[in-house]
């Protein structure tokens, strides 16, 4: 909501400050909404009116320190300009204070908005009265709130403020939000304290929990009857980690014995009721007690039959293993492997499936792609024997900001579910991430157990989240268990129970060449397409497009004996023949037909009442004339057909071309299978992009997700549309290689 005064606050930034560009303070956009970019040109207006010549957004050390040496506090006796008071004033306005008329004067006024502001604050003992003290004004100039905002909790503001408070004259704490909400500010600074309490000095104490603070922690047992600054702390760690029934108290009555014992059992601590190292560690660090010995390990490594006894021995009952390996070049373990699945089940141990590909940023990750992931990993589930029910962990692993899941990662599981649904629902949904990802995308409906990455206890999306109430699996250490042959490193979980994996399997499918589509499977085909076309926009009738999904499944399948042929010779899926053209035909629409009589007018000059064209794409495959005849060249060259090499820059051999690819559906798909060939191998000679495509590796039927995503996007050309269309393709081929891979069996 906009603020009257926080406008003319930025106003007088503007109006001041008028040569802005110059010193380094942008000019603002006066619509008296506080924000970033305001609070950033109020620190550099405050940096220039103190003298430094480099200004900064940052209120970073520099600033504080000339504060401190050059007023000591500020006040109406020691504020050394008007303009630098009007900032003062203006800060206050953008943080909810009343800061007078924005007149230069240190009044009245401005005394209580200050007095107020150190008590929210939780300075008022520290620092009395209506005195700016340097860390103070360091807290005035950001985004953080003082009181609670978007339904904060009022024991966790009583924490802060007591944070705030105690601990504001150590050399490295400076002043923490008041707003009710825990985050990454709050944890450390909690990590602070107990450094403090444990007697560590300035410059000591960094907010790591190391080894000082772990052996310090592991003398600090608490127990009913304790009290004192270290009971407050562990209250106050419980109360951040969503024990809402606790109250932040000193002393350690038989209520907070109870609530310890409560969170013991939910991160699956031994039950002491006391608080012991193992309980400040979990209360602490997303990671807890790294020697502990968890039930669940996952790592990337094949379990033979040594390995597996190594970790029966060990105590593991689940393993998570790997759907999907995204390289042909690293971690040729990563996979499940012929045989491991029996292997696993034959020592009595459960193994949970987890699906990633890269995923290593946001950009991966959004609604097409969680639907080609989905019914990827639906293939791979099927393909390596785990049985309908089976729960796949889907992994987001990176550092996803709130925002990116919010923009890409709710999204990307939304097409997981729809993937999962689509398919008859025969697989459960996990999430493999960050605190927050898990918890979100579980609150979203789209997941029914978290696998968390706690060992990442610096990603922003652990530090300050509890774990999530759905945990089935907290990974905690990376590990070698065993010696010699029977060696593995994993990564050691902590299992909850909520998952317990799959100790029986069905037979893992080998996949062979491809055979003739059993036609047993049409419907269930035709309905999962629909339903999957639906889903991204495109109604089964359009009145834009020419033909419908039943129409160019039909036309697709009916070139089933010539697609497989073609497969067969080519060592190429089906499904990239079938998704190609499949697609290419669902996209033909009125303009496209139009453009197709303007080529014929072209070379003909039948028709008339139109621009002649050259060439076009056309066709159930959408290929140009002049592309075919590349397509064509390249096949002759390299062996893969026989024919006449034709010339794209004669207009006969278009025209001979286009015919083609126009009229004959059958030719129209093996031109398809060459254009991948062409992709393949690189378009050597191309210019979009610049100087053609790096040559992949050689035709296969064991094509990556990677390598199968770049065959398609190859098809369409580069660029951003080819990119996005390749992706929404991808989950169209999963649907077909579903049902080929079924007909091969």
């Amino acid at each position: 909501m906009a603020d009257e005064m926080v406008r003319l606050a930025q106003r007088f930034v503007n109006t001041t400050y008028n040569n802005g560009a110059t010193l380094g303070i942008s000019k603002l956009n006066e619509n008296g909404v506080t924000g970033w970019p305001t609070m950033y040109a109020l620190t550099r207006a405050l940096q220039y009116e103190m003298g430094i010549t480099s200004l900064s957004d940052s209120f970073g050390p520099a600033t504080l320190s000339a504060i401190g040496e050059k007023y000591g506090k500020l006040d109406e006796t020691t504020i050394p300009s008007a303009n630098f008071c009007r900032i003062i004033q203006s800060a206050l306005y953008c943080k909810g204070y009343d800061g007078g008329e924005i007149d230069g004067t240190y009044n009245s006024r401005v005394k209580a908005a200050v007095t107020k502001l150190n008590a929210d604050m939780g300075l008022s003992v520290a620092y009395p009265g209506s005195v700016l003290w340097p860390k103070a004004v360091k807290g005035l100039f950001n985004m953080d709130a003082y009181v609670t905002v978007s339904n904060g909790s009022g024991a966790i503001r009583s924490i802060q403020q007591w944070l705030n408070g105690r601990y504001i004259l150590r050399k490295d704490f400076y002043v923490i939000p008041c707003d009710g909400h825990h985050s990454r500010t709050v944890s450390q600074s909690m990590l602070y304290a107990v450094q403090y309490e444990l007697g560590m000095a300035d410059g000591v104490a960094n907010g790591i929990f190391g080894p000082g603070t772990r052996s310090g922690l592991a003398e600090h047992t608490l127990t009913e009857g304790s009290s004192g600054t270290w009971t407050q702390l562990f209250s106050a760690a419980m109360i951040l980690n969503g024990r809402s029934a606790v109250s932040f108290t000193s002393s350690f009555g038989s209520a907070l014995a109870g609530e310890t014992a409560a969170f013991q059992t939910f991160v699956n601590l031994p039950v002491t009721g006391k608080g012991d190292f193992p309980t400040w560690a979990s209360l602490l660090v997303s990671y807890g007690d790294q020697n502990r010995r968890g039930e669940a390990c996952d790592g990337i490594t094949k379990v033979t039959l040594a390995r597996a006894a190594t970790l029966k021995a060990e105590g593991i009952k689940y393993v998570g293993r790997y759907l999907l390996n995204p390289s042909t070049t690293s971690l040729p373990e990563k996979e499940i492997q012929p045989g491991e699945l029996q292997t696993i089940a034959d020592h009595g141990l459960r193994c949970f499936p987890i699906y990633q590909t890269y995923g290593s940023d946001a950009a991966g990750f959004n609604y097409p792609s969680g639907n080609a992931d989905g019914f990827a990993a639906i293939n791979a589930a099927e393909r390596h024997g785990f049985k309908s029910g089976a729960r796949i962990f889907f992994a987001v692993d990176f550092d996803a900001y709130d925002y990116e899941v919010t923009d890409n990662i709710l999204p990307y599981f939304k097409g997981i579910e729809d993937a999962i649904a689509i398919s008859g629902n025969s697989y459960r949904v996990g999430v493999y991430g960050p605190r927050n990802v898990c918890i979100r995308v579980s609150e979203a409906g789209h997941a029914t157990a978290s696998f968390v990455s706690d060992m990442s206890s610096g990603f922003s999306g652990n530090y300050g989240y509890p774990l999530p109430p759905n945990w089935a699996y907290d990974q905690i250490v990376t590990r070698t268990l065993g010696t010699g042959d029977a060696a593995i490193n994993v990564d050691h979980d902590i299992a909850s129970g909520r998952d317990i994996g799959e100790g029986s399997f069905n037979a893992p499918r080998t996949d062979g060449p491809d055979t003739a589509f059993t036609m047993g499977y049409y419907q269930v085909l035709n309905s999962n397409i629909g339903s999957y076309m639906q889903s991204i926009g495109f109604a089964d009738e359009d009145g834009n497009r020419i033909f419908t999904h039943t129409e160019c499944l039909e036309t697709v399948l009916a070139q089933d004996s010539v697609i497989t042929d073609l497969s067969r010779q080519y060592n190429m899926r089906k499904s990239l023949i079938q998704t190609s053209t499949y697609w290419e035909m669902r996209h033909y629409d009125l303009i496209d037909q139009a453009v197709d009589h303007a080529v014929a007018y072209y070379h003909t000059g039948i028709g008339g009442g139109m621009t002649p064209v050259r060439d076009s794409s056309t066709g159930i495959a959408q290929i140009s004339g002049d592309v075919g005849i590349r397509a064509w060249n390249y096949g002759i060259e390299k062996g893969f057909v026989s024919g006449t090499v034709l010339d794209p820059a004669k207009d006969a051999d278009i025209w001979t071309m286009w015919q083609r690819v126009n009229q004959d559906k059958a030719y129209a798909v093996k031109t398809v299978s060459l254009i991948h060939l062409w992709d393949a191998g690189g378009k050597p000679g191309g210019s979009n992009p610049p100087g053609g495509e790096t040559v992949m590796r050689t035709m296969s039927l064991n094509y990556t997700q990677f390598e199968i995503f770049q065959i398609l996007r190859r098809y369409q050309g580069w660029g951003n549309e080819a990119e996005e269309h390749a992706t929404k393709r991808m989950a169209l081929y999963q649907i077909f290689e579903k049902y080929n891979a079924l007909s091969r069996m």
